[in-house]
């Protein structure tokens, strides 16, 4: 084999992190993963903040989910080669290991190409309307649109299938997003790796809590991703964490959480998002209206940048158009006046009962106040992302010591990390109400 011919076969991405991510070219009529980032859909990502709305408040936060996918990529090739030799003992009639490092890959950089304009935002705003989410629009974009060129991969970075081989696009389908795809049933060695993607410490998770917190300018200590990389392993038919990451996880998993209370959930992130609450979905039913699975043309053109260009315009629409209403008020949070002012602020354990937090504290006001606009804000945010193999959101725990799966690490490990998931805070659009409004919330949650 020509030497040389590798660097005809593979192109390299310059990336802040992780220096160089590799990225197959294909050739002549075979496709490679270039063709599938040229794609529209995977360009149209380019154009959706990472960062929703915190990159308003965060001024370096300009990263697109476009990179971070090419991180998630990455970091799912490496964790491919590192678990394959376990795969395949476990699991013998698994594909090629290009196959399932393509497989996995895929799974990392197509998870996030259902969402819309600021992201989880939209999700909750628009597409929970339909009783969807962004996931069910990227698992119908992986099944059709971009089953065709999935389908037609022969190679991962680090070499080609066995001869007849390809990546089911149910396979990546169904393995980047944490519910199941009715009617389906998917082989067992892509079963043992579903923590990959949907885990405790996945390959999303790992690139965006690294990733953000170099972008925002945050710092989060020591995050080991290639520790938690280096032991993990598949054994009977799931994957497992030697116990000697268990530290590492435990670093990871203090730093995400950080970075909820300190970049996702920041003071200012939830009085924009407040503002927006108010006229995102009006603005999108202008744009995009009805499902985007029902019209995907539409939805393919609607990003950040299509929004808040359009939303510009409208400000020159006639005097007490809705357009124009709209236009206004997107000008107010572009300009960051935002009429929501923090009246206070607390961390609250996960088990705190606040189903009933605004009766309690209108209790507490003053008559003059008792009709005061006001909301509470729970921000709550999970130390350990769902993991379907286990109950407890951790993945399955292999202790040296006794050659056994130990439940109890797990356990202890939950035990060690924070509890206080909790970000409670109350704003109100009257400046005047804060001290008493203050005093009331505190009385009544504290």
């Amino acid at each position: 084999m020509d030497p040389a011919a590798r660097f005809s076969e593979v192109n390299l991405i310059a990336d802040p992190l992780y220096g160089y991510i590799e990225i197959t070219k294909g050739d002549g009529g075979e496709a490679g993963e270039q063709h599938l980032l040229d794609t529209p859909w995977l360009q149209r990502l380019r154009r959706i903040h990472q960062l929703q709305s915190a990159w308003w408040v965060f001024p370096t936060a300009e990263h697109s989910r476009f990179a971070h996918l090419l991180g998630a990529m990455h970091l799912a090739g490496l964790y491919a080669r590192q678990i394959e030799p376990s795969l395949r003992t476990a699991f013998p009639d698994a594909p090629s290991a290009a196959c399932v490092e393509e497989t996995l890959r895929l799974a990392g950089l197509l998870h996030d190409i259902g969402h819309g304009p600021f992201g989880h935002f939209f999700d909750r705003e628009v597409l929970a309307r339909f009783g969807v989410d962004h996931e069910d629009v990227g698992r119908r974009l992986v099944c059709n649109e971009l089953s065709d060129v999935i389908a037609s991969l022969r190679a991962a970075p680090s070499g080609r299938f066995a001869g007849g081989e390809s990546v089911d696009p149910r396979w990546v389908a169904w393995v980047m997003a944490p519910a199941d795809i009715e009617g389906y049933v998917p082989p067992p060695w892509l079963r043992a790796l579903k923590p990959l993607l949907c885990g405790p410490a996945t390959v999303d998770n790992l690139d965006y809590v690294v990733r953000d917190a170099y972008m925002c300018g945050v710092g989060v200590g020591t995050v080991d991703v290639r520790r938690i990389m280096h032991y993990s392993f598949v054994a009977g038919e799931s994957l497992m964490l030697h116990a000697h990451a268990v530290p590492a996880l435990e670093m990871f998993l203090t730093a995400r959480l950080y970075l909820y209370t300190n970049i996702y959930f920041h003071r200012t992130v939830r009085r924009i998002d407040l503002t927006m609450r108010e006229i995102f979905a009006k603005t999108v039913e202008r744009l995009a209206p009805g499902n985007p699975l029902d019209d995907l043309d539409a939805y393919l053109s609607l990003t950040d940048w299509s929004l808040l260009e359009e939303v510009s315009r409208w400000r020159r629409c006639p005097t007490g158009s809705p357009e124009r209403r709209l236009g206004e008020a997107w000008e107010q949070i572009t300009a960051r006046r935002l009429p929501w002012k923090l009246a206070y602020e607390s961390l609250l354990g996960s088990d705190a009962e606040l189903s009933d937090a605004r009766e309690r504290i209108v209790s507490l006001l003053p008559q003059r106040l008792q009709r005061v606009a006001f909301e509470v804000d729970v921000a709550s945010a999970r130390v350990a992302p769902e993991n379907p193999l286990t109950d407890n959101g951790l993945v399955a725990i292999y202790d040296p010591l006794e050659d056994t799966v130990e439940q109890s690490r797990a356990n202890e490990l939950l035990a060690r990390l924070p509890k206080h998931n909790q970000l409670v805070r109350v704003f109100t659009n009257d400046e005047s109400a804060v001290t008493e409004l203050h005093a009331a919330a505190r009385d009544a949650l504290g």
